[in-house]
Formats: C-alpha cells, structure tokens, sequence
C-alpha cells in the first residue's frame, strides 16, 4: 500500500469508499506551504479545476487514504493520469501522529480561471465530511465561482 493524500472531491471518505474500496482512511492532517487553487479552465469543463501549489504563506486540509495498487490504478484512471490531464507528485503531510510522505495529483495546466459553483459546493462538501476545521470549510464556500445556480 501507498499513502495518497486527498484535496479535493476525494477528501469525501465515502467517495472514496465508491472510488477505491479496498483503500481506508488512514487519518487527516495538512500540506504546509502548498495552496488550494483552479486551472485548466480550457479543458472544456463546466469551470476550472482543483490542484494545489506551492505557496509559502498557505497550507491545504487532506486526507491520507492507504491506497493499494488495484485501486490506485483506478484512481489514476479517475483522475486522467494517462492523458496527462494531471500527474502525480510526492508531498509531506503533517499530521498529529507525525508528518507522512504521500502522493497526490496536481493538474498540468497553467493555475486560473473560476471553478463552477457546483464544484466548489462539492469541494466544501467533502471537506465537511472529512471533519476539515468549520473556518477551512467556510472559505471553501465564501470563493467566488464561475456560476451562482448552485448553493455552495
């Protein structure tokens, strides 16, 4: 097994139940000096899509799953890691228990562009359900997004 850390839809643990069921929730925790963000709004979708960056000054809620190969094959088809949509890269998390080396996935596009209200209700939904803290939830919600049909 491999540790994968989750910032976006897959910080749900029950979506990533669905997505990789043979991979559990090994605990929570932060990636310091990285940035929640959107780009790729060029890829045709409905707004923007999450990745992260590197940003002294922030930090980003995950969480860590034990992933094992069979659905980590799954997730890099989820998550289009053969078109290059986006690409895997290692980052340390720092966690109560100490920090733990994982991967995750940022996108290979150039960084903005405005997520769909959809998205970021989503986003904030999974966090919620990950126990991120209220006030990193509440910005999740507060981000302005592409369209306003949507309550987020």
């Amino acid at each position: 097994m491999t540790s994968y850390a989750a910032y976006g839809t897959n910080l749900d643990p029950a979506l990533m139940g669905e997505r990789c069921p043979h991979s559990p929730l090994r605990t929570t925790g932060w990636l310091i000096g990285w940035r929640l963000t959107f780009g790729g709004e060029e890829h045709g979708w409905d707004g923007a899509l999450p990745t992260i960056v590197q940003d002294p000054t922030s930090e980003v809620y995950v969480a860590v799953f034990d992933v094992t190969p069979q659905d980590e094959g799954a997730l890099d088809q989820w998550e289009s890691t053969d078109t290059g949509l986006y690409r895997k890269t290692k980052v340390r998390v720092n966690t109560l228990a100490g920090d733990v080396v994982a991967w995750t996935y940022v996108l290979d596009a150039y960084e903005g562009g405005l997520p769909s209200a959809h998205l970021l209700g989503t986003l904030a939904n999974a966090a919620e359900a990950a126990d991120a803290p209220e006030d990193y939830v509440a910005e999740l919600r507060r981000r302005p997004c592409r369209s306003t049909d949507w309550d987020h």
